[in-house]
């Protein structure tokens, strides 16, 4: 039993690696300041082309959600950083997360926000266009703010594995939250900051679940159920 609190729950070596990954923990903090709303622009957008009248447009829409939903996001992240420099892009870390990122998070982020969109009937966008609005208008004053409260919570769940997958990071070696705890480690040769990383990434995500659990039940209360 005491080797495996000298093995995992040093504290000792938890406060001595503790500047490090705070500083990993920052990186991690603006890649998600950084992937979070790109994906969600970028999903807003495949929505839209989505639920086009144009059927040339939701047919590239579909092949694109189905692509990226397909590709696992730790293939695509090596592809665009270490693929593309043979295309004569050369991209740093950051800019190579963020790219995969964007790819897979819109197809995602796309078909929450096309739930939603779906979800509001069609009788609203008439009685919106008869008030004198154009189509934008009534998709954006009427139809995605009703669309975006229906489908909040799932928008909230998939920003949480968002975060979490910000760990892939640490492939291309960008010194985030997972990268920096595995350096203490192998230096250490102990787990110890491994387990701090993860109480880490605990403290962030909790609040998130918890507000995620709130909006379900109130969305569940307004519906009666």
């Amino acid at each position: 039993m005491e080797q495996l609190i000298q093995q995992f729950f040093n504290v000792d070596l938890m406060i001595e690696a503790a500047p490090l990954l705070l500083q990993g923990l920052g990186t991690t903090l603006l890649l998600c300041l950084a992937v979070v709303p790109l994906g969600l622009a970028g999903g807003l957008g495949v929505a839209l082309a989505g639920t086009s009248r144009m059927r040339w447009l939701r047919i590239a829409t579909m092949v694109f959600v189905d692509f990226f939903r397909a590709i696992p996001p730790l293939v695509l992240l090596i592809f665009v950083y270490s693929g593309l420099p043979f295309a004569g892009v050369q991209l740093d870390p950051f800019s190579a997360v963020c790219i995969a990122f964007l790819l897979n998070n819109s197809a995602y982020y796309g078909e929450i926000f096309r739930a939603g969109i779906e979800s509001i009937g069609g009788g609203q966008r008439l009685a919106a266009r008869s008030t004198g609005l154009s189509a934008w208008q009534s998709m954006r004053y009427v139809v995605l703010p009703q669309a975006t409260r229906n489908v909040l919570p799932d928008l909230m769940s998939n920003t949480v594995e968002v975060v979490k997958l910000t760990s892939l990071a640490s492939v291309v070696s960008l010194q985030e939250l997972l990268y920096s705890a595995d350096m203490a480690r192998s230096i250490t040769y102990n787990a110890s900051p491994i387990v701090l990383a993860a109480l880490m990434y605990l403290a962030l995500l909790w609040p998130m679940i918890r507000l995620v659990a709130r909006f379900e039940r109130r969305l569940g209360a307004s519906a009666g159920i």
